[in-house]
Formats: C-alpha cells, structure tokens, sequence
C-alpha cells in the first residue's frame, strides 16, 4: 500500500512538472477560433475564467505552418540564438577551462583572493554589472553587435567555479606521477584534466546552454537592431491575438533545450555526484 501511495505521489508531481509542455503542446494544435473561445477572458479583458482543455477538439497544425513558413523573423532569429550560444560556449571552453585548471592545481600569489572574486562576480545579478558592461562595450564599439552578447558571457565565471571542483577531485597521485614520467604541463591538462574533468565541462556546457539560449535581458540592452536580437526575443514581440502562433513558437523553442538537456543528463548527474564528494 506504501508503494502505491508514493507512486501516486510521484505521479502527481511528475504531472505537475509536465503540464507547462502539454499546455503549450495542446495550446499550439489548436485553431485560432478555438482558442478565442477559450482564452476569450484574457483576449476580451472581460473578465471570468480561462478553459483550457489538455486535447484540441479540432487539431490543426496551422499555427507550425504559420511560425515555419511564413514567419521569415523566426530563422533570423533561431540562426542569431544559434551563432551567439555558440560563440559563448566555444569561448568558455577556451577561456575557462584553463582558468579552473590553474586555479585547482597551482599555488600562485593572491590565489585566494583572485578566487574569492570570481565567486563575488559569480553572485551579481546582471543588473549589477549591466551599466559598467554598458560602458565597456561602447568603448570596444561592439554595442549593436552580437559580440555584446558573446564577450561578456565568455567571461562568466560560473563555468569556472563549477569545472574546478572537477579538477580539484583528480587525485594528485596522477599528477604526480605523470611528472616523474616526464609529461609536460600541458601534456598533464590534455591527457588527464581533460579527461578526467569531462564531466563537469560537460555539465557546465548544458548548463551555460539552457541559460543562454534564454537570454532576454542582455540581448535588449546592448542590441537595439531587431534583426540582431535571439529567438528568446521573439515570443514577447507576440501579440495575445496571436496566441496560437504564440504556443507553437514557445514549443518549438524549447525543442533546442530539451534535446540538450536529454543528451547532457547523463554528464549532469555525474557532475552534482562528483561536486557533492568531499576531499
């Protein structure tokens, strides 16, 4: 009976969790007379109640035509999400995982400190940093431009506080032993500290995935030209008289995340087990 009971429980909350997804999956089959009817409240302003059923009573799929063909902004905008989350997770690789590395396995002067920082840095809201980032990209001439976006995230400091407690848990034993062997400094980043912190750069990848293919608030404060900004710029621009086309696009912008997520869950679980092992 115990067992049932908490199968019932999980379910419950498992459909709690779900119900966002078929929302907008329902929401996104349906006709825009259909939907009219059912959001009329929230489309009217008048007042009462919304109905919003979990099946479509008459399913079309319209509003995928409408969003994929005939909506040329939504491909500007997917292409610019693509171009700037790539940019920034190519840049981190190259910029971070050094950092974690020289942070995790060498003593330098002000180490500490430097850490300390990063860890502050990590803790501003962007709100904080948003008018000196202003100012700084202006100097570089680079507002109005996709590097706006890029720069400032390949410089996070997230990346770099979550990969070095990857690289903090490989046993020095290895390192050491790779030094008598006569392995070079960067032969021992490429051949173990890759290797073996795959995980957490893994994890923090996904991570920096699903945060920037998101990204609202930066994208409206340093790009003004619209044919610049992301697709998570697109929704907003929707009006509630578009509501299907809107529950299609929000469907068909999650699709991206949640591939990545199920590719990168494995690397995910690895990492939360790997950071919650204490030295």
């Amino acid at each position: 009976m115990k067992k049932y009971i908490i199968w019932a429980v999980l379910f419950a909350v498992g459909f709690l969790a779900c119900y966002p997804v078929l929302f907008l999956t329902a929401g996104s089959l349906m006709g825009q007379t259909e939907l009219r009817e059912l959001l009329g409240p929230v489309l009217s302003g008048s007042g009462g109640y919304v109905r919003f059923p979990l099946m479509s009573l008459y399913p079309t799929l319209r509003n995928y035509v409408g969003v994929l063909m005939d909506s040329p902004e939504f491909f500007v905008m997917f292409w610019n999400s693509v171009k700037t989350v790539a940019g920034i997770l190519a840049g981190q690789l190259l910029v971070s995982v050094p950092a974690a590395w020289g942070f995790a396995r060498y003593d330098f002067p002000c180490k500490s400190a430097l850490f300390t920082l990063y860890i502050l840095l990590m803790m501003m809201p962007f709100q904080v940093t948003m008018l000196s980032g202003y100012l700084v990209l202006d100097k570089l001439q680079l507002l109005d431009t996709l590097w706006a976006v890029i720069l400032p995230g390949v410089f996070s400091t997230f990346p770099v506080f979550l990969i070095y407690r990857f690289f903090v848990g490989i046993p020095q034993a290895i390192i050491e032993s790779a030094r008598i062997d006569g392995a070079g400094e960067l032969q021992i980043f490429m051949s173990f500290g890759l290797r073996l912190g795959a995980p957490g750069i893994l994890s923090a990848m996904v991570l920096g995935f699903l945060e920037y293919w998101n990204l609202i608030e930066q994208p409206l404060t340093y790009i003004k030209d619209k044919s610049l900004w992301p697709l998570s710029l697109y929704l907003p621009n929707i009006g509630l008289e578009e509501a299907g086309t809107a529950f299609a696009a929000s469907l068909l912008t999650l699709v991206p995340a949640m591939l990545v997520f199920l590719g990168g869950q494995d690397y995910l679980e690895q990492g939360i087990m790997a950071a919650a092992v204490k030295e």
